[in-house]
């Protein structure tokens, strides 16, 4: 049987519950995932590519499982970097239905360029649905509390940013 390789891309500035509550779903309809951490230097990343993938990693490393996760950088297109890593689905997260629109043109994009890598959509579990890095950072910088919105390492990670 054929290994079914998932590729689960983002920026992860920073990791929230949300995203780990997409690799913990991920993990049960694959062999290997692989979870992209963009560089993406546009968004103004918080945190350094070095610091985002070493969050990822030792987070990614608590999800239980059979399921092989590998984390790595990313600054290529989304395709050719799926395609590099062997993978047949690419993962997405959806929160709200404005997160649909984007995603919805981004398939037909995608679709274009290989038509042989699917996209999955899971929905946010819903206590992580207004869970958003932007709105988590936010909340940092001005002094709140994210413990409810982070695991507790990237949450002292934050509080190091802002202190």
């Amino acid at each position: 049987m054929p290994r079914r390789v998932a590729l689960y891309p983002g920026t992860f500035d920073p990791l929230t519950n949300g995203h780990l509550d997409i690799m913990r779903r991920a993990v049960k309809l694959v062999d290997h995932l692989v979870i992209g951490v963009a560089i993406n230097e546009g968004k103004g990343p918080l945190f350094s590519l070095e610091e985002r993938v070493a969050m990822t990693e030792a987070e990614a490393a608590r999800i239980p499982g059979e399921t092989t996760i590998e984390v790595r950088p990313f600054s290529s297109l989304l395709m050719h970097f799926a395609e590099e890593v062997g993978a047949q689905i690419i993962i997405r997260g959806l929160r709200a239905v404005s997160d649909f629109e984007y995603e919805f043109q981004m398939v037909g994009m995608n679709q274009r360029l290989n038509p042989d890598i699917e996209t999955v959509f899971l929905m946010a579990d819903p206590r992580h649905q207004a869970v958003a890095s932007r709105l988590v950072k936010e909340i940092a910088r001005l002094g709140g509390d994210t413990r409810a919105f982070v695991p507790p390492a990237v949450q002292d990670k934050l509080m190091e940013k802002f202190a």
